[in-house]
């Protein structure tokens, strides 16, 4: 989706605060402005009934240590839209991207407190390879 589709808003926000509780629609406005041309692109999944039920936020990075990967920032399903393959569809749709984009790996973060995510992401056959580590900068 592009920074200035309607959706982001009406769709794609609700969703993404089930994740993200402090966005507003005017902080994913600036911060969609300031990272889409950092390659930060937003893939939505629908229901039929046109509900949006998963969102993945993700970009592709240039690194030394696996050269290219598809890094996903956010990646949500909404609560009534759980288990039913949302999540893992979205999932597929990633891998299958980053592999026509010539990444060697797809990662993503996720916070320790998430344990039904992190049992997902093993289902899903992700690894666990690396600890995160973050400073504050006030």
């Amino acid at each position: 989706m592009a920074p200035d589709d309607p959706r982001l808003a009406a769709d794609l926000l609700p969703v993404l605060r089930e994740l993200r509780p402090h966005l507003t629609a005017d902080l994913l406005r600036d911060v969609y402005a300031e990272g889409h041309p950092q390659g930060l692109r937003f893939t939505a999944a629908y229901t039929g009934e046109g509900r949006c039920a998963g969102v993945a936020g993700w970009r592709i990075l240039a690194l030394t240590s696996a050269v290219r990967k598809l890094y996903v920032d956010d990646l949500v399903t909404a609560g009534g839209a759980r288990s039913a393959g949302v999540g893992a569809a979205l999932l597929a749709h990633l891998e299958a991207r980053g592999r026509a984009l010539g990444c060697r790996v797809l990662d993503l973060d996720s916070g320790t407190q998430r344990t039904a995510a992190h049992r997902f992401y093993l289902r899903e056959r992700m690894d666990i390879t690396a600890f995160h580590f973050t400073k504050p900068l006030d």
